[in-house]
């Protein structure tokens, strides 16, 4: 016996497949839009088919856009020797939101995982080289993620930028701002042990 209209069962499958959505979420999702006005439901489809349309890669550094070339790569102040390599456009947001960071980015749209048949050319890695056999880059921040797929992706891009003589740096590893010594694992505190710094 099916519990919804066909229509939809097939709102809740589309809401399904995006990531981090499971069946009750895709439920509640698919119940909001219903509940939408018609002219709130319009506006929501119409955003969603700009974003598809006017939506793109920046011809520098492959963050998403709207334009040519993004606010971050068109900024005349930001220092450009300096590229931070990401894995998803999220993580810029998160960078950007310390504004501590004065450099440049380069989004790969993901990490090398041969378990979701995701291999190294389907990520934006030729482009990342292409902006450093230029010669301008004097330092590459390996930004990837801290789990496997990521330290992987991190170490096959480093070797790729060797013979570039450009410095390679990966992200510092350890106990988080405000964390609980006892609550750390193993490899966390091993990390942390190994990235310590001077005191004075």
């Amino acid at each position: 016996m099916a519990y919804y209209a066909a229509t939809v069962s097939k709102l809740i499958e589309e809401f399904q497949k995006m990531p981090g959505i499971g069946n009750k979420t895709a439920q509640r999702l698919a119940f909001y839009v219903l509940g939408l006005s018609k002219e709130n439901a319009d506006n929501l489809v119409s955003a969603i088919s700009e974003a598809k349309e006017k939506v793109g890669y920046c011809k520098e550094c492959c963050n998403l856009t709207d334009s040519e070339v993004c606010d971050v790569c068109s900024d005349l102040h930001r220092d450009k020797s300096v590229i931070c390599v990401t894995e998803s456009p999220a993580d810029v947001v998160a960078f950007e939101r310390t504004k501590e960071f004065k450099g440049v980015y380069h989004v790969l749209h993901g990490a090398i995982s041969p378990m979701d048949g995701i291999k190294p050319e389907d990520l934006k890695i030729k482009e990342l080289i292409s902006r450093v056999a230029k010669g301008d880059v004097k330092e590459v921040i390996l930004a990837t993620d801290t789990d496997v797929e990521g330290e992987a992706t991190g170490m096959y891009i480093g070797r790729l930028l060797e013979p570039f003589g450009v410095k390679i740096t990966r992200l510092a590893k350890g106990i988080p701002i405000g964390g609980d010594i006892e609550y750390a694992d193993e490899i966390t505190l091993t990390k942390a042990l190994e990235n310590r710094v001077d005191l004075f």
